[in-house]
């Protein structure tokens, strides 16, 4: 998953160059002859120049920058859906188509090669139409798995890019839980101890009198 599952991704535009060749031939034929084309045909066009002009770009500008928008994994699963349900759609007209002008086979078309060649290549969009739907599903399917994995373990990765992403990465821990504190108990550094400076008496009134030396109260002595 980290390099992206690029073997999916490059058949998926193989399957694409082919697609529009055949299709391009097909809308080719009709509008020669009948002045008109099949839908499937238009359809896998569509689908084949959408997968071709954005999927390469995707992948190069993954290897080339890291951190792109194009390369994040929500942006991816969104668009590679959008390209399944594409394919799916041609394949299913095609199939559509096939079972409505060809359930009779190609061998009764023998005697007009154009119609013979024609009709091989309408079961050719067919065939490979559903094998870049499977190639591009299974890539889905792949990617939305591990992003879930991941996410269930507390990784948060749908933001992310899939070079940058370990998807199988442990679960982060929870931080520990913090014990309550009793009321009236205070945890903190204790307060350092200030001095009071003590205040030392000033008397700013007037000096007392000075005293009189007291001698006692003397009596005659009685002769």
């Amino acid at each position: 998953v980290s390099y992206r599952l690029t073997l999916p991704t490059v058949l998926t535009c193989v399957f694409s160059v082919i697609v529009l060749g055949i299709c391009a031939h097909l809308i080719s034929l009709t509008e020669t002859y009948y002045a008109a084309y099949y839908t499937f045909a238009a359809l896998g066009v569509a689908t084949a120049v959408l997968t071709l002009v954005t999927l390469p770009v995707m992948l190069a500008i993954d290897f080339l920058r890291t951190g792109a928008f194009t390369s994040k994994i929500l942006v991816e699963l969104i668009w590679l859906f959008i390209l399944w349900v594409l394919w799916v759609a041609t394949a299913g007209e095609a199939v559509n188509t096939v079972g409505s002008y060809l359930s009779a086979g190609c061998s009764i078309y023998d005697g007009y090669p154009t119609l013979v060649q024609a009709c091989y290549e309408v079961q050719a969009v067919e065939a490979f139409s559903f094998l870049a739907f499977f190639a591009l599903l299974g890539y889905t399917i792949t990617l939305l798995a591990f992003a879930c994995i991941a996410a269930s373990r507390g990784n948060s990765v749908w933001l992310s890019t899939v070079k940058e992403t370990t998807f199988l990465a442990p679960a982060q821990a929870a931080p520990p839980a913090q014990q309550p504190i009793p009321m009236g108990q205070y945890q903190g550094t204790p307060f350092p101890e200030q001095q009071v400076p003590q205040a030392q008496p000033h008397y700013t009134g007037s000096p007392p009198p000075p005293q009189q030396p007291y001698y006692g109260q003397t009596h005659p002595v009685p002769v």
